[in-house]
């Protein structure tokens, strides 16, 4: 069931591409929406909630954003120490959440339910506990949450008679999904009797109320009641009816009941709020159709006038505040089969309330409010005409209903403090019988989205139908960016695209592929090279992950270290690390950083590393570097391969570095040469290795810059657990055995992944139980460990592994044509040439 579940979700989200489109062009923040659901967070958005056992609440749109309000506010109390996300799903929703949900630490859209998507996302975030506000059940995100064992506690849950319905077809998912759910705190006794229908065990069900009940974001002052009066240009009127969430259908016996209004009472006044606001032109129109003039909120902003019949509410998050001016509120989406909208917005400013017959979305907070006769219920639009009149007519009758209305929403309150102390209660008795099982192993966490993709993309033999659909899907997405990227790249040589030129030598060091070839190493030894040979050199790195923002980031200016690791990013970090008297910048921009340091260091040569894609900037020297261990990736361009531009690109390049040809498979040097010699007759071919120069533990390594550690050689023979979160692994975990080392465990995150305590806990107890002498990790995990870690004494010791690169074949040719091109830019004949004309 879950594979064709799966299967619908992949069908449906290529299908609906085109739709997403339209809405892209239409809806403002629709484009920062997709970007969100996909798992592509702004920087910083997670900063506060990442790792930090947060407490995450979604809330799918306004009125689930509405019930999250005081329950995110009562969580705060219960727990202050604990960070609290918050997501949503829809574009209204996240920006009523930023307007109203004030104590939240982080707000961001929730990711789509695809396969590995959603797993990924929680992976990334690890939450303490996730509390789906209402009915937000989401298969493949809670298949990920049974496995990290993060507990899910359902908070002001309601379940409508077409919920029980369609949930029942989902069989298999269904018990998963109920099974995940540890406590389930439902508004109301009719909502708890479906979810036990539904299968959920009747001790984790309790009824705790309805949070909206809470709500206070829509308390209005007389002063702040009067403002809105004023700014909607209705302070002139003989009484206001508001139409709240009408639906396509219901404005014309609105309209009716209006109309029959103003037959006894001319200055009155009509303010509807259509449901979606994309049907503002279209309520406009059939207004106007019916005689009225008309004006839309955000109208009248711009040109206040006071004769208009109808003001129409066009904005978003704000009818909460604005049911407050109304005499008579009618609560739409219940004259048609809709099943109504929560009544509860206009109760808690006493309004007398009138709904239509289809309220089965909200049949318990609506029984309420009927069988104490603080609603009115109308079958047609001519009941409803009758009803407003009569409302309008009889003041005495309206204030009675608002008086029932107000007692009781006071009598209701309470259920955001109920489910704070219900979760508590939850998570206590969660985490101490979890204390008592064994940990999540890291080899569990191996698959994640990253690295099952890579796998899945380089398999020979894929299995299943679904596979094989995802695998047509990517790449259809592959030739759609093949074809971006050959345009984007032609436009710069062509002379469409202008690039920017610096007053210094400028080195490019980059690859066509994704994942590690030794671009770290490679830039510190090509850097140490340059700088021994007198020149002044700087780094530009794009500052990959870093959390420092702006135009320019000096990471070291080659004295001292301006930056942490989590400022800079580890590759910029780790360059920085190893390299006095060298300059390290970050930011987007490299002319800016070039720029920068042309002016503050002098700069006559600028590497930029990872920088072949890097077209806006002119280059006097392209070195591309390709790995002889995975050569080329699998042949495919992203997503359906590891490739970011075709192999036909390295006819760019000037200097071909094979890296790693120690560890390559026979033949993977001569493959390499050929096909570089296929697209590129001219470029210098070169070869390297990556030598291991020390271990060093990992205490030392974070006081220390520059320390020696011990001998690589003292390494042999010692059973060791190997950690590492890089691009590629294996060549890690080769240069381990080529020392002598016994690797008993192999332990591989995504790569740039950031540890947290538990995880390393863990690896600690792995290495404990194997028998492990030793945990080594590489520099690039270094400086993602958390630093209470660094400091705490561990039973088994930590090494970093310090590498070096080597250049082996070509290097004599490479090391006088870098001197020759370097020279000539500062004018001077190059060293070489000069010796060989003076001998």
């Amino acid at each position: 069931m879950q594979l064709l579940y799966n299967i619908a979700a992949i069908l449906i989200g290529v299908l609906i591409i085109p739709v997403f489109m339209v809405r892209a062009v239409r809806e403002k923040g629709f484009v920062e929406r997709i970007r969100q659901s996909l798992g592509f967070f702004p920087k910083h958005a997670l900063d506060k909630v990442e790792k930090k056992d947060c407490i995450w609440v979604h809330a799918a749109s306004v009125g689930e954003i509405v019930a999250t309000s005081p329950l995110i506010k009562e969580f705060r109390k219960e727990f202050p120490k604990s960070p609290i996300l918050v997501s949503v799903v829809t574009t209204s929703g996240y920006e009523m959440a930023n307007r109203i949900i004030k104590d939240a630490d982080a707000i961001i859209y929730f990711p789509l339910d695809l396969p590995w998507l959603a797993g990924h996302v929680l992976r990334r975030i690890r939450p303490r506990v996730y509390l789906p506000v209402e009915t937000e059940l989401w298969p493949n995100f809670l298949k990920t949450a049974r496995e990290l064992h993060v507990p899910v506690m359902m908070v002001n849950g309601r379940i409508s008679d077409k919920s029980v319905k369609r949930y029942k077809h989902l069989h298999s998912i269904l018990r998963d999904m109920i099974g995940t759910v540890k406590k389930f705190a439902m508004q109301s006794p009719i909502d708890a009797d479906y979810i036990k229908r539904l299968g959920a065990p009747p001790e984790l069900v309790t009824v705790t109320g309805n949070t909206k009940f809470d709500q206070t974001y829509t308390d209005v002052s007389a002063e702040e009641k009067q403002q809105i009066l004023r700014e909607m240009c209705l302070t002139k009127n003989e009484g206001i009816f508001l139409a709240g969430s009408t639906h396509r259908g219901e404005e014309e016996p609105v309209l009716r009941a209006f109309a029959a209004v103003r037959e006894r009472h001319p200055d009155a006044k009509l303010v509807i709020a259509p449901r979606e606001l994309l049907r503002t032109m279209e309520v406009t129109h059939i207004c106007r159709k019916a005689g009225f003039t008309v004006a839309t909120r955000t109208g009248l902003q711009k040109t206040p006038q006071q004769d208009v019949d109808i003001v129409i509410l066009d904005t978003i998050g704000e009818l909460g505040r604005v049911y407050s001016i109304g005499d008579v509120v009618y609560v739409g989406g219940s004259l048609v089969p809709h099943g109504g909208h929560n009544i509860l917005e206009p109760a808690a400013h006493g309004k007398a309330i009138i709904v239509g017959h289809h309220m089965f979305n909200f049949k318990d907070t609506y029984a309420l409010f009927k069988n104490r006769d603080a609603c009115i219920t109308v079958k047609s639009g001519k009941e409803l005409a009758e009803a407003v009149v009569r409302l309008f007519d009889d003041p005495a009758h309206r204030r009675r209903m608002e008086q029932e209305t107000l007692a009781i929403v006071q009598e209701n309150k309470g259920a955001s403090r109920k489910s704070a102390v219900l979760l508590h209660e939850m998570l206590d008795k969660y985490e101490s019988a979890a204390e008592n099982l064994p940990h999540v192993r890291s080899t569990q966490k191996i698959a994640n989205l990253q690295t099952y993709f890579i796998d899945l993309v380089h398999s020979k033999e894929v299995h299943g139908v679904f596979l094989h659909l995802l695998l047509a899907v990517l790449y259809v997405f592959s030739l759609i960016y093949r074809q971006l990227v050959n345009c984007k790249l032609a436009g710069y040589e062509l002379g469409i695209f202008r690039r920017k030129k610096l007053d210094c030598f400028v080195i490019s060091l980059g690859n066509v592929t994704v994942g590690g070839t030794g671009k770290t190493p490679t830039a510190q030894r090509l850097a140490r090279d340059i700088r021994d040979m007198g020149y002044r050199v700087v780094i530009l790195n794009r500052g990959y992950r870093a959390k420092w923002h702006g135009d320019v980031g000096v990471v070291s200016d080659g004295k001292r270290l301006h930056m942490d690791a989590a400022e800079a990013g580890d590759e910029a970090y780790m360059l920085a690390k190893h390299l006095p008297n060298v300059p390290v910048l970050i930011g987007a921009e490299r002319a800016i950083t070039g720029q920068y340091a042309i002016d503050h260091f002098g700069a006559e040569v600028a590497i930029l590393d990872d920088g072949y894609q890097h077209w806006q900037l002119a280059r006097d020297m392209d070195i591309l570097l390709v790995d002889a261990v995975n050569v080329f990736g699998n042949g495919y361009i992203l997503p359906r391969g590891t490739l970011r531009e075709p192999i036909s690109h390295v006819r760019r390049a000037n200097v071909c570095l094979l890296t790693k040809v120690d560890q390559a498979a026979a033949g993977s040097r001569d493959y390499i040469r050929e096909t570089v010699r296929k697209y590129n007759d001219h470029a210098l071919i070169i070869e390297s290795i990556h030598q291991p120069r020390c271990f060093i533990p990992l205490d030392e390594w974070y006081e220390n810059i520059g320390s020696e550690g011990i001998d690589v050689r003292e390494m042999a023979g010692k059973r060791v657990v190997a950690v590492s979160a890089i691009g590629n692994p294996a060549s890690f975990e080769q240069t381990l055995s080529d020392l002598g080392a016994v690797i008993i465990e192999s332990l591989r995150y995504p790569d740039h992944h950031d540890y947290a305590e538990r995880e390393m806990s863990d690896v600690l107890e792995q290495a404990e139980a194997k028998g492990a002498e030793a945990i080594v990790i590489t520099e690039k995990d270094a400086v993602k460990i958390p630093p209470a870690v660094v400091r705490a004494k561990w039973p088994i010791p930590v090494y970093v592994i310090c590498v070096e690169v080597t250049f082996q074949s070509g290097h004599a040719a490479f090391h006088a044509l870098l001197e020759k091109k370097l020279a000539a830019a500062r004018g001077e004949e190059a060293p070489t040439a000069r010796a060989e004309k003076e001998g």
